[in-house]
């Protein structure tokens, strides 16, 4: 079974928590792994527990524990910090992973790394998003966008379970409240608030609903990216985050991408539940092969 520790780790500013939970094989492959927009590094505890690889996963700049440090946020950033967590650690090329605006700073990183991983895979993020309505400003569509998870950045809550009860009606978990469900979750909490930095968020949505950018950072990804998507979305609602034809006029424009559909899952299932985290597993294990040896799947 895998073993967890955390170390901090130094950026600008301060100090980046890291999560890693180290596979018991020796030779297992090492991923460094990116979380959403207001998550945290413990959404990836499913794949980990499944010990078929070493993940290595920061908190990301305003979030979690690295909740204190300064901005400005952005792709650019949170993409040079995933740099000093490799060469904090020695690692010279691993697997690069990102869920929703972590797979935004997975193309990021390798758009301004790419000589430092060896493989990328995309769940659910990283490609140009749909376009907000005209005349929507940022906040407001980041906030259409990924609704609850927004609005609870200006709450306060009395206790953790207060919290917990704010997640529990989430249409995302019906069905699907898990032990990593309510971990994750609860370590959000810092003290009576999320620990997410309202003004992080607000520096990355920017990025996130900037197409152009998203466009060229991912076409700068290596042929034979995988990019796994949620068939239902942020609020468990049909179509997904990315509707499937956004999806397939993406691949004509990057021949290179491969992009399959993970049946059953929503935006936080697809890495928080176990078929989820499978797919996962399976898209890295395929990102490893050189692309002239690979086999539909």
């Amino acid at each position: 079974m895998t073993t967890y520790d955390t170390l901090d780790v130094p950026v600008p500013g301060g100090l980046l928590r890291v999560g890693r939970w180290t596979a018991s094989d020796p030779g297992a492959p090492v991923v460094l792994a990116a979380h959403g927009v207001t998550g945290n590094h413990r959404c990836w505890q499913t794949l980990a527990a499944l010990d078929r690889c070493t993940v290595v996963a920061p908190d990301l700049r305003g979030r979690g524990r690295s909740g204190g440090l300064e901005g400005p946020a952005g792709m650019d950033r949170h993409a040079d910090d995933l740099l000093a967590v490799l060469d904090h650690l020695e690692l010279p090329a691993p697997l690069v992973l990102g869920h929703s605006m972590g797979g935004f700073v997975a193309a990021a990183f390798g758009a301004r790394h790419p000589d430092r991983g060896s493989g990328a895979v995309l769940v659910d993020g990283g490609l140009p998003l749909p376009g907000p309505p005209e005349g929507t400003t940022p906040e407001e569509a980041l906030n259409a966008t990924i609704g609850p998870a927004a609005r609870r950045l200006t709450m306060t809550f009395g206790s953790l379970e207060e919290y917990l009860d704010f997640w529990r009606p989430h249409p995302a978990f019906a069905g699907a409240w898990t032990p990593e469900v309510e971990d994750y979750l609860a370590y959000d909490l810092d003290g009576d608030r999320s620990s997410v930095s309202l003004a992080a968020v607000r520096d990355d949505s920017a990025d996130l609903l900037d197409a152009d950018g998203a466009a060229v950072r991912v076409a700068a990804l290596p042929e034979g990216t995988v990019f796994l998507r949620a068939p239902a979305g942020m609020l468990g609602d049909p179509g997904g985050l990315y509707p499937a034809e956004a999806v397939a006029e993406h691949l004509r424009a990057l021949p290179g991408l491969v992009a399959r559909d993970v049946p059953g899952t929503n935006h936080y299932t697809i890495v928080l539940g176990e078929a989820g985290a499978r797919a996962v597993a399976d898209a890295l294990d395929e990102v490893r092969l050189p692309v002239s040896v690979r086999l539909d799947p």
